[in-house]
Formats: structure tokens, C-alpha cells, sequence
């Protein structure tokens, strides 16, 4: 099982060294468990491709069948220690993610801790962070909040202008853009203005909101381009980049930010849940700091 799991980082990860730092081992431990497992198998499982190890049939085969053994195995395991824990703990998170992976990880969590109680709050980043200080949730998962005391960055996002599917031109002489907007304050509001106003780019708020979904919709129906970390777009938007004529933006920072004070074991599983999904989702775009 150690090995499955060591041979899922590493495909995951892309790379031995940092599945040996997530898992907790030294590369040549798990370069040792690699080679045990081909023995096992009778087969090798990587070949050289240039310069970068890839799987190989049986690789590829054994992998696809690890990932299940392993969620088989971390289902069973979580069943019989969850049932022993319970509780409620208030949960907010920004609309970004309220359809896309998240749901998805609470949902394993409700079948893994089944006497834990979720509440769940979305909302927009200032607006959690001020209740969680009231005391009025337990775990925010916040936007570009990684000056506060209490924030563990999770990734930074790309910040990306997006624009209806099959968009072609946007800036055009003389012409002033269009832009679909949340109404202030809105961080992605002010970099999108501010790095318009940088390269002398004229524009208004042509559509504004104070709904994701509403948001969207504007896009789509082509009222004005928009700002957000391009994270599980609808596929009637797309992104937009320099080639269409709009300036670079800056990166978002991911947080997790925890109430203060000594955490249930409820509020202990689920801030760690919601990281290893984080991670799963978007490590690949910037790999996660060490709490």
C-alpha cells in the first residue's frame, strides 16, 4: 500500500523528489520501493522519455488500479475512525470554488466523518473573513487575504481577463472597453482598472453585479470582459491574454484561514481535508507551503 501511494505522488507531483517531501521520505526510499514493486510486478513501470522518466504500459496499467486500491483503502479506514468523531463546523468559501472541486471534497468528507456537521456559508472574501472574526464560522477559504495573521497560503492563482468563447478582438482604437464587474470593493476589480489605467486603456463599468452566476451570464452575453483566476471557467467563456491586446495582471493568493483558539477534532479533519484537495486540484500550478 506504502508503495502504491508513493508511485500515485509521484505521477501526481511530477517528480520523485517532491512525492518524496510529500510523503515524508527520502528520494532514495522511494526509488528503493519503486524497484521492490517492479520485482513484485515482473515488469518495469518507467522508461526514459528525453529527459523525463514516464510510465509504461504496465506503469500506466498499475497506476490506474493504485489510485482506486488506495481510495478503496483510505474510504474503510476513514469509515471506522470518522464514526468516533463528531460535531459541526462552519465552513464559508468564494463562489469560485463553490461549483467546482470543493463541493466534491466536502461531499467525501460527509462520507468519511458521517456524525460531522458541515455548514456551509459562500459568500465574498471580506464578507467571510468579517464573520469568521465575529466568531460566526470556524474555516474560510479566502481570496488574496494572505496578510492577516491567521492565513496558511494554499497556491497562488494566475489572475486572468476573461471574455465570451471565440473571442477574438477586444481593445480596439479609440474605443472604450467594456467591462462586466463586481461592485466594490472587489480586489479583482481594482487590479483589472488599475492595469488598464497603467497601459492608457479607456474603459467603463458597463455591467455590474454582485453575483458569480450574474457575472457570468454578462460575459457570455458579451456586456464586457471581466477579471477572475480563470478556476473552472464555464465553457461559454475563455481567457484572454495579451494577444488580445489587455495587459498582464498580477497573482491571487489561496488561503485557508482558521478561528481562533484550540480546534475540534471535527474542525482539525476538515481544514485538512480541504488542503489535500487544494493541493490535489491546484498544486500543480504552484505547489503549497508547508503549514
Amino acid at each position: 500500500m506504502d508503495a502504491l501511494r508513493s508511485l500515485v505522488a509521484i505521477l501526481h507531483l511530477d517528480g520523485l523528489a517532491r512525492a518524496a517531501e510529500r510523503i515524508g521520505r527520502s528520494p532514495s526510499a522511494i526509488s528503493q520501493q519503486m524497484r521492490k514493486l517492479e520485482s513484485q510486478l515482473g515488469q518495469p513501470l518507467f522508461r526514459k522519455q528525453g529527459r523525463r522518466v514516464v510510465l509504461t504500459e504496465a506503469g500506466d496499467r498499475i497506476h490506474a488500479y493504485a489510485r482506486r486500491i488506495l481510495e478503496l483503502n483510505d474510504e474503510a479506514v476513514h469509515a471506522v475512525r470518522g464514526a468516533a468523531i463528531d460535531g459541526t463546523v462552519r465552513f464559508g468559501l468564494p463562489g469560485d470554488f463553490a461549483e467546482s472541486w470543493l463541493p466534491a471534497a466536502l461531499g467525501q468528507f460527509r462520507k468519511a466523518y458521517p456524525a460531522v456537521r458541515v455548514d456551509v456559508l459562500v459568500e465574498r472574501n471580506g464578507l467571510l473573513l468579517e464573520r469568521l472574526d465575529r466568531g460566526e464560522l470556524d474555516l474560510v477559504l479566502a481570496l488574496n487575504q494572505g496578510a492577516r495573521a491567521d492565513a496558511e497560503r494554499l497556491a497562488t492563482l494566475p489572475m486572468t481577463w476573461i471574455g465570451p468563447a471565440g473571442t477574438d478582438e477586444v481593445v480596439r482604437p479609440a474605443a472604450v472597453l467594456d467591462l462586466a464587474l463586481y461592485q466594490p470593493p472587489c480586489f479583482f476589480r481594482q487590479a483589472g482598472t488599475a492595469a488598464l489605467d497603467r497601459a492608457g486603456i479607456a474603459w467603463r463599468p458597463a455591467f455590474v453585479t454582485a453575483s458569480l452566476h450574474s457575472l457570468w451570464a454578462g460575459v457570455a452575453a458579451g456586456l464586457g470582459v471581466t477579471v477572475r483566476t480563470g478556476a473552472d471557467l464555464p465553457p461559454s467563456l475563455m481567457r484572454l491574454d495579451e494577444h488580445h491586446g489587455l495587459p498582464s495582471l498580477p497573482g491571487v493568493d489561496l488561503c485557508l484561514h482558521t478561528a481562533p483558539g484550540p480546534p475540534s477534532a471535527a474542525l482539525t479533519h476538515l481544514r485538512q481535508a480541504v488542503m489535500e484537495q487544494a493541493q490535489t486540484h491546484l498544486g500543480k500550478k504552484d505547489q503549497a507551503k508547508k503549514g
